[in-house]
């Protein structure tokens, strides 16, 4: 394989796989509320708690996910995962049938095949783009999972307002297939053996934790608990702006200013290094949350969507790249999986606490907290940067 091709059919491959997988996963999370409340005839705690256990299944099978990659065959882990991850998919087509406690099952086992299958696409992606494009690389792969953020609400909301949930659930395996296909249908002949097989000893912590990763994790955890202010609460915000017909044109601006600016943001991270990525997109963070605390109408909501699309977008696959640098690369998979264990966390630490923040002091308040935290990770880099140059660390921090 070319040393600097970025483009390659297995790169693409697995870019694909990302997209179909978070699809999959965003649609179900638009559209499984009206099926609670609607067809299953469950009230909005239920609801709630159908994303609940998803979520309890990602956080208990993120950290097997990295030391599961590291240590099989990563091309038939990601045979079994998908496959696997195609079966749960399968499932929804009997919860109209079966009933609420049956999708409460689903959607923990779905929580924990989708940590496995997400963390293995974004490892193996990790390993085949080349080291002098990693940060161009891995912006690239992430906008694959933004654009199915966008995309996946907007075709499941559609379906389920023509048809019944049954051709939903359908939906859902298709895609399930396709990111089966799209993973698989290369033939990885470079990462093919690679992993450790089982030893007898005792499992330890660092089996499943990668320890160099975790400081890159406590940061993007940061940022992501201030992310869950605007994932979650966006839409009840606007209602009680009265803003509610703009809020899905609010995350379409959100991810338009993210896939005009990845490329660049790649760019800059591999040529001027990771600093100039990490203080400008904080600064447009901020920047972003502060307005959207005080938005008065629909062109100041669409313009905070854009500046903190730039800020946040630049932000997020930058220390995914940073928290796979600093670890060694035969721990590529740990690493992943332990940031995106830091970012389960965080968005569900996020969802909870900034409720009864939103509930006691406002909505503009809350995102003006959020834009305190996301300060606080300015900080947190800036020393993690100090104490990695110091140490002679990635060249990308210099």
């Amino acid at each position: 394989m070319n040393n600097q091709v970025l483009w390659t059919l297995e790169f693409l491959g697995m870019s694909a796989s990302s997209f179909f997988q978070y699809m999959a996963h965003y649609a179900l999370i638009a559209a499984l509320p009206v099926v609670v409340t609607g067809q299953l005839g469950g009230n909005e705690w239920q609801a709630g708690l159908v994303m609940t256990f998803f979520q309890i299944g990602a956080v208990l099978f993120r950290p097997l996910a990295g030391k599961w990659i590291d240590q099989f065959d990563k091309k038939g882990m990601l045979f079994a995962v998908l496959a696997v991850f195609f079966a749960v998919s399968l499932m929804y087509l009997g919860v109209t049938g079966l009933g609420l406690y049956f999708l409460l099952l689903i959607r923990f086992l779905h929580g924990g095949v989708f940590a496995v299958g997400s963390t293995a696409v974004a490892a193996t992606a990790a390993l085949i783009v080349p080291e002098q494009r990693k940060g161009e690389g891995i912006g690239y792969f992430a906008m694959f999972s933004t654009l199915a953020m966008v995309v996946g609400p907007f075709f499941s909301l559609t379906l389920i307002s023509h048809y019944t949930p049954e051709v939903l659930f359908a939906s859902v395996v298709v895609l399930a297939a396709l990111a089966f296909w799209t993973a698989n249908r290369n033939t990885l002949d470079g990462l093919a053996g690679k992993g450790k097989k089982p030893g007898g000893r005792s499992l330890r912590w660092h089996d499943f934790i990668e320890a160099r990763a975790l400081p890159v994790a406590f940061i993007g955890g940061l940022l992501f608990f201030a992310y869950a202010g605007v994932l979650v609460f966006v839409p009840i915000y606007a209602r009680l702006l009265e803003l509610t017909q703009y809020t899905s044109l609010f995350f379409a601006v959100y991810a338009l200013s993210i896939v005009i600016t990845r490329p660049l943001v790649g760019q800059l991270f591999d040529r001027a290094g990771m600093h100039m990525v990490v203080y400008p997109g904080i600064m447009l963070f901020v920047l972003g949350l502060v307005c959207l605390s005080q938005v008065q109408g629909a062109v100041g909501f669409l313009i905070a969507a854009a500046i903190i699309g730039v800020g946040f977008g630049a932000l997020s696959p930058t220390f995914q790249a940073l928290a796979v640098q600093v670890s060694p690369s035969r721990r590529a998979g740990v690493a992943t999986s332990t940031y995106f264990l830091a970012l389960d966390i965080s968005v569900g630490m996020g969802s909870f606490f900034l409720s009864f923040l939103a509930a006691g002091t406002g909505y503009r308040s809350m995102y003006l907290c959020t834009a305190v935290v996301v300060g606080l990770a300015a900080v947190a880099y800036y020393t993690l940067r100090r104490r990695l140059v110091s140490r002679g660390g990635s060249a990308a921090l210099r």
